[in-house]
């Protein structure tokens, strides 16, 4: 990577993780990653915003040398976490003058985590402002953006926001700002369902407190840069928004091939019915793309066979996920078949206790579905276009 200038003074410096595959050892990255740090160049005084992974540390300080950065006044942390902080102390080794700006929280979680001296940090609260010189940086406090000190950073001389996590997107791209929108909508979704969706009200919150701030640009700490706004700051609204789509998420196992003949037939009845239907076979799915579904769908459908007394483990952890992902759905169900007994339909039933559901009648069978059983997947299909019907989602 080398250093781009988004406008006179201010550069992208960051780096980019073309192989990643794998963050946080959970989330699946399949177009890799960038991790965003800014340089802005004031009159008066020089600053960093965020930093970047410590693997990538020598990308970082190679994109100063080629600046002729020797002197950095102050390194912005907006979030502790460490693909943003890690090398904030080698940072501090690296200018032996700088000072670390970041409100309380966040100095607590920067001494804990990297052990980083207190007296090479500034605390600044909500609102405050630290000038450059010819430039002013205003910060914005925008907690639980995914942790509780999340901080964003507002250049308001270039109407420049320096978001962070907010409206960022797994993406390794050669390009400064965003090469195609409607690739780059699917990456931001996907990142929104995995890290951000749990935190849907108080984003909306912070989307409020935005529209006040002329945004020119809005420069995140993974992916491309906007230099369009109002395209990203939208899909938000409508992510964070309470409206959902006429569209039943079908997480699934099967071992024997009887729950898959209940969820072929299932499958074909939404559909019937004019419900749009997203089958995820748990076996074979990437876990994001069942994050990014449940994002704005009305209805989860779980099907599983019982295994031994419950669930099929990987519907437990599909269940649990969504379950702490909190996704707007409405409506959940469960179709499955079991062998000789157990409590599948009220294990799943209580994971979802954080999702604040109405639960539609299960079709839960014994052995390999029968006449009648496929009959009451199309009641259960019936029940599921008239929940939607009822909601407004699709017309009656």
């Amino acid at each position: 990577m080398t250093p781009r200038e988004i406008v006179p003074g201010v550069f992208a410096v960051g780096a980019i993780d073309w192989d990643r595959r794998i963050f946080d050892e959970l989330i699946p990255t399949p177009d890799g990653t960038s991790y965003n740090s800014y340089l802005l160049r004031g009159s008066e005084k020089t600053a960093l915003i965020d930093t970047v992974d410590p693997s990538k540390f020598a990308d970082l300080t190679a994109n100063l040398d080629r600046l002729g950065v020797d002197k950095i006044d102050y390194i912005i942390a907006n979030h502790a976490e460490q693909d943003h902080s890690g090398s904030i102390p080698a940072m501090l080794g690296r200018y032996p003058g700088a000072k670390v700006v970041t409100n309380q929280k966040c100095r607590d979680f920067l001494v804990d985590l990297l052990q980083i001296p207190q007296d090479r940090v500034i605390v600044i609260s909500d609102g405050d402002t630290l000038t450059l010189g010819d430039r002013t940086l205003e910060f914005i406090f925008a907690p639980w953006v995914h942790w509780p000190e999340t901080m964003l950073t507002y250049l308001p001389e270039d109407r420049i926001l320096f978001s962070c996590d907010l409206f960022g997107s797994h993406y390794a791209t050669s390009t400064l700002y965003v090469p195609d929108e409607a690739v780059i909508y699917e990456s931001a979704k996907r990142y929104y369902a995995e890290i951000m969706m749990p935190f849907r009200s108080s984003i909306k919150a912070h989307l409020a407190k935005l529209a006040a701030r002329e945004i020119a640009v809005i420069a995140p700490s993974h992916g491309p840069v906007y230099d369009r706004p109002a395209f990203i700051m939208d899909a938000y609204r409508d992510w964070t928004g309470d409206d959902v789509r006429n569209v039943v998420v079908l997480p699934f196992v099967s071992m024997h091939g009887s729950t898959q003949a209940m969820v072929d037939h299932f499958t074909t009845a939404l559909i019937q019915r004019g419900v749009q239907v997203h089958p995820f076979n748990l076996t074979k799915t990437d876990i994001g793309e069942l994050a990014k579904a449940l994002v704005d769908a009305a209805t989860v459908v779980i099907g599983t066979p019982t295994l031994i007394f419950g669930p099929h483990p990987q519907v437990v952890y599909a269940a649990y996920l969504a379950n702490l992902l909190r996704p707007k759905t409405r409506y959940a169900s469960v179709i499955g078949s079991y062998g000789w007994g157990g409590k599948t339909v009220d294990t799943l039933a209580s994971m979802l206790d954080r999702l604040k559901v109405e639960l539609i009648e299960p079709v839960y069978i014994k052995g390999y579905p029968r006449e009648g059983d496929f009959a009451a997947l199309d009641r259960l299909a019936d029940a599921i276009r008239k929940k939607h019907e009822e909601a407004g989602i699709i017309p009656s």
